[in-house]
């Protein structure tokens, strides 16, 4: 069969690495592809299923050899692949697809929802909805839980324990956000930061320092015009600007900007990035706690109408708490032929369909690694409002005191060097990992 896949190897950075970046993105789908077949993931038999469950209740850790010469014989092998698929979810409602969240509408629409004209129904929803949210707040503050996100119709969160990705604090990334939503979590009394528009900022006051003079003469042949065809913010001394205008006896005959229009102006620019990457604010420390309890009484969370209405946002984890159902990610294996040059060759696939998770992506490679004795490639499909998540956010604590940061962390479920991927400071800006590659047990890759 042939099903044209890609072969064609996009630009990749020139020096292979023993490891690839931690990609906080949440990835839809991974498409490997290798010369060897992946036969070894197919029909798991129910003992091999059953310990791998096991295996994943218990945070095993699973060292595999180098190249395993039998992959398809390898008990141990097959038993860490169905321990990589595991995933917890809640709510759990099987009929209903529920991630993506962000633009799932049609997905969702016609489905059975006999919450959405149920107040009574909604309410006990959400109540358990809380009870499970809490839960994992609690588990990623022991350090028992290393990340979890919030999937909700709008926005995601992402909240992260402390020494994960480079901070010595809790932290939690709302992406994207909202002029209405941040003014929400300001009047609650959460500090928070918006990291990207800062970032622009300082570049942007750097870039003026050093062609002061060569902006001034713009400025002047440009008039009032500025960057990005943004209008400039009024200045609070805008009534004094129409001073000369009485002076000239006319100021009854020129219609001045009302309170209302200067005010809309200056929040022109606030409004101007909402929905887009730049709105992604940070959360930090003890104010992960007040956010909590912001987002369990906040009402736009939930939809109010339309095929998601009533229903509560998802919480997707790697470990199991309170009111979380496990999942597993869907895998097939994909024998074809692809075209190269003028004729066709083997290409054998393995296809994993699901919300793959940071942590997953690493211990799946890890495997493939033994198994397809460190020669594969991988087409990696993101959840693009999640991509934004890879930025570094904690440039304000450089000096992070790792051992102390990450002490207790290797109880949190994840495989020691999964643990070590993801504690490291996040080098991908507002891209994700798009194309993986894997030679002589080196990878490569391209965001």
């Amino acid at each position: 069969k042939d099903l044209n896949l890609p072969v064609a190897v996009p630009e990749v950075p020139s020096s292979p690495r023993h490891e690839f970046p931690a990609d906080w993105s949440i990835k839809t789908r991974l498409l490997f592809m290798s010369s060897q077949p992946f036969t070894w993931a197919e029909h798991l038999k129910a003992q091999e299923e059953a310990q791998g469950f096991a295996q994943h209740c218990r945070a095993t850790e699973t060292n595999l050899p180098q190249s395993v010469q039998e992959p398809k014989l390898s008990t141990e092998l097959r038993c860490a692949f169905q321990q990589s698929l595991v995933y917890w979810l809640h709510p759990s409602l099987p009929w209903l697809q529920l991630f993506p969240r962000i633009g799932a509408d049609r997905k969702i629409a016609g489905k059975a929802s006999p919450w959405s004209q149920d107040e009574a129904l909604q309410q006990v929803l959400m109540n358990d909805w809380s009870v499970s949210f809490t839960s994992l707040y609690n588990l990623l503050k022991a350090k028992l839980c290393p990340y979890f996100y919030i999937c909700t119709y709008q926005f995601t969160v992402l909240f992260r324990a402390a020494g994960l990705a480079g901070s010595d604090v809790m932290t939690a990334v709302i992406s994207p956000t909202t002029r209405g939503l941040r003014e929400a979590m300001r009047n609650e009394g959460i500090e928070f930061s918006l990291p990207l528009v800062e970032e622009r900022r300082t570049r942007k006051q750097k870039n003026s320092e050093v062609n002061l003079e060569t902006e001034a003469a713009n400025s002047l042949e440009a008039g009032n015009s500025t960057e990005d065809g943004e209008e400039a913010a009024p200045s609070d001394d805008d009534d004094e600007s129409f001073s000369w205008l009485e002076e000239m006896g006319v100021q009854d005959k020129v219609k001045k900007p009302d309170a209302i229009s200067i005010k809309l102006r200056k929040e022109k620019h606030q409004v101007q990035m909402d929905h887009k990457p730049e709105s992604l604010a940070l959360v930090k420390g003890t104010n992960t706690f007040t956010l909590l309890n912001f987002l369990i009484n906040c009402k736009s969370l939930v939809a109010v109408a339309g095929p998601q209405a009533g229903l509560p946002p998802t919480l997707l984890s790697p470990v199991a708490f309170r009111g979380g159902t496990m999942q597993t990610l869907k895998a097939r294996s994909i024998n074809a032929k692809a075209r190269v040059h003028s004729a066709y060759e083997d290409i054998f696939s393995l296809e994993i369909v699901g919300p793959v998770m940071p942590h997953s992506l690493h211990s799946l490679t890890t495997l493939l690694k033994s198994a397809q004795r460190g020669a594969f490639s991988a087409v990696l499909y993101t959840h693009e409002p999640t991509a934004v998540f890879n930025t570094n956010l904690d440039n304000a604590s450089p000096a992070l005191n790792k051992e102390t940061a990450c002490k207790d962390l290797p109880a949190c479920g994840l495989h020691p060097k999964a643990l070590d991927q993801l504690s490291q400071c996040p080098t991908l800006g507002k891209s994700s990992i798009r194309f993986l590659e894997m030679k002589d047990y080196a990878y490569t890759w391209k965001s």
